[in-house]
């Protein structure tokens, strides 16, 4: 009764088997904007597509209609509830039919999916309408899961259930990284929907009680890569760990400009009169952590001053990004924005992004590795020391052999 439609499945982990193209696209929603972004998807051909949360919007649809709003609780302080407006689910399913037919799409929730509903009822149409692989990781929970495709293992976080150090989620995702076997996999990539590092206004540290929970954890597993959404803007980070450049943390990358109603953001924290005050951008789920910084350029401030040293690009425009992993060294990005969609090879921002592990080697070894081996080692640091050791001791013996030969 239906048509029948074909994809090929995701390659089975190998460290020289990578997805062709991974489409990576947050906040995508249901509008004119919506539609150039998939029509640019499709033209650049993905054999896998990340949604990073914040699907179709159908829970403001009602309410804010086509025209849209920034600020959803601003706009209407008086809302006692957000409908979901079902019929719109059904909507972006078929309008996403032309992608999603032919090429495998991944997804985690955002604060859009929450859709809070009488009885406490929550992520009632998200939960029903996707299924992941969670139980297969070892998860005993839908909103949080990985999976390999190739030599990449990805790790989906949910920001809008528990993730204290003491709860489950950071639990499973402790157990699940130290079970990730680098020979294998060497790509190692994370995703959830509020994005830690942000130089925008809008949602602006919102999520930094997540940041100071988990972070330690994905630093000290040395997760290559993260993407988020959330903030309607693109924005690519330095490398970056605790608001200091490190060339072991992973590249943060914000890609919540897919097109919906709320619009696109343009202010930055650091421009004169645009810094949030403290009491602003409160989390939908979780405590409220903002920091004033104690070093560096924003030194007893909140906000900086000018655009932060980690915050590498950054642009108020609709869009999608494509990762290309060629080996287990090298990785391109490319952000490509909608207004480019019909010119030839254009983009708005493109870079390599470059795996380095053994310059990590020495921070590992000082205590930032996992301690379930003893030893503070992650599995790729004890695989390079082990080469290194194995390297050491043969430039000895031959050195011996060489001050033999010369006595005699």
């Amino acid at each position: 009764m239906s048509e029948e439609h074909v994809f090929e499945t995701l390659p089975l982990p190998s460290p020289n088997a990578y997805p062709h193209r991974i489409a990576i696209i947050g906040d995508l929603g249901l509008t004119s904007n919506s539609s150039t972004t998939i029509d640019h998807v499709i033209v650049n051909d993905p054999s896998m597509i990340l949604m990073v949360g914040d699907l179709t919007y159908a829970n403001q649809y009602l309410t804010t209609g086509g025209k849209g709003a920034p600020c959803y609780s601003c706009a209407f302080p008086d809302a006692p509830i957000r409908e979901t407006y079902q019929p719109r689910w059904d909507g972006w399913g078929r309008f996403m039919e032309p992608l999603i037919s032919s090429s495998p799409m991944m997804v985690i929730e955002g604060n859009h999916e929450i859709e809070p509903q009488v009885s406490g009822i929550t992520f009632k149409s998200y939960l029903t309408r996707y299924a992941v692989p969670s139980e297969e990781s070892g998860s005993n929970s839908n909103f949080y899961y990985s999976f390999d495709a190739g030599g990449i293992h990805f790790v989906m976080l949910g920001a809008y259930v528990d993730y204290n150090s003491t709860g489950a989620q950071y639990s499973w995702l402790k157990q699940d990284l130290n079970q990730v076997d680098r020979a294998k996999t060497p790509w190692l990539v994370a995703a959830w929907h509020p994005p830690w590092y942000n130089s925008y206004s809008s949602h602006y540290q919102e999520f930094e009680c997540m940041r100071q929970e988990m972070e330690a954890l994905l630093y000290q597993y040395r997760v290559d890569i993260v993407f988020s959404g959330h903030v309607h803007a693109y924005e690519r980070m330095n490398r970056v760990y605790n608001y200091t450049l490190d060339a072991c943390g992973p590249v943060y990358i914000t890609v919540g400009d897919g097109g919906n109603i709320e619009k696109v953001d343009v202010d930055h924290a650091d421009e004169p009169g645009n810094c949030p005050s403290a009491g602003d951008n409160i989390p939908e789920f979780g405590g409220v952590c903002h920091i004033n910084f104690s070093s560096g350029p924003a030194e007893g401030k909140f906000c900086w001053d000018k655009q932060p040293e980690w915050s590498a690009f950054r642009e108020s425009s609709f869009g999608h990004g494509i990762l290309e992993v060629v080996n287990s060294t090298y990785a391109l990005w490319t952000w490509h924005r909608n207004q480019d969609i019909y010119k030839d090879d254009s983009h708005g921002d493109q870079i390599y992004v470059v795996r380095q592990p053994e310059l990590c080697i020495a921070s590992t070894l000082e205590g930032s590795g996992k301690p379930e081996d003893g030893r503070g080692l992650t599995n790729e640091a004890a695989d390079l020391l082990a080469r290194w050791t194995r390297f050491a001791a043969s430039i000895e013996m031959l050195t011996v052999a060489v001050i033999w030969t010369s006595f005699y």
